[in-house]
């Protein structure tokens, strides 16, 4: 065996490793009653609560940062990374009311905070159903790709599940209007060409995982407003 051959080698168990991990690692989130219906989850506390969010939320991201960088050294070559960065893709949640500016998100209340984590996730439960499906025609995709980004696609549900219930705890909502997905903010081809079917897909998981960043961020930021109000930057 080659040095080379061992080196992938390696990597894969690495990998392999790293990722039974993150599967053990990443509990569920959702607690339902015996209709299998949302509630207030009486039973476990907000800070417990908002600290499961949160953790589910780091794994997306890293989950996310992963497949991302996979994809991108087994479909896009060097030049054609330069050409989509210079391109300047918009991403689809661009025309979301998303505070994008540092001192915008410091002003925002801890309810816009909530549902600005909860318009981003429910922006990318379609897109990412939709990713699958074109995964799976590529010819020669690792298993370790499909794989992750089928599980962030499902902990992607759950973490929407988890949100929401924060949000009837922390801001005693009730009734809550949970989607946010505007008809027509992610448009679907019959059937691109490949090479365009490969740009979008790599543009998709490059703003997904700019989103799960900004989706990380808020809830550690509303989780230090609930310790340190005055001391979050």
């Amino acid at each position: 065996m080659s040095m080379l051959d061992t080196y992938f080698l390696q990597r894969s168990v690495w990998a392999l490793l790293l990722w039974r991990s993150v599967l053990v690692a990443c509990m569920a989130l959702d607690c339902q009653d015996e209709q299998n219906s949302l509630s207030r989850c009486p039973s476990i506390s907000q800070e417990k609560l908002l600290d499961r969010v949160i953790h589910h939320a780091e794994l997306i991201y890293r989950v996310s940062e992963e497949s991302c960088s996979l994809f991108e050294e087994m479909f896009i070559p060097f030049p054609l990374r330069l050409q989509t960065n210079q391109a300047g893709y918009v991403c689809i949640t661009k025309a979301l009311p998303i505070p994008s500016s540092r001192s915008e998100i410091q002003q925002i209340s801890d309810k816009w905070l909530l549902h600005s984590v909860l318009m981003l996730v429910q922006s990318w439960i379609e897109p990412l159903v939709y990713l699958q499906t074109t995964l799976d025609r590529y010819d020669n995709a690792p298993e370790m790709l499909l794989n992750k980004t089928k599980w962030v696609s499902e902990k992607l549900i759950s973490l929407e599940q988890g949100v929401v219930v924060l949000i009837r705890k922390m801001l005693d909502e009730g009734s809550l209007a949970t989607t946010y997905n505007e008809q027509g903010l992610f448009q679907y081809d019959a059937q691109p060409e490949m090479l365009e079917s490969v740009i979008r897909d790599y543009t998709l998981l490059s703003c997904f995982t700019k989103d799960a960043h900004k989706m990380e961020s808020f809830l550690k930021l509303l989780k230090c407003r609930q310790t340190d109000k005055y001391n979050c930057a």
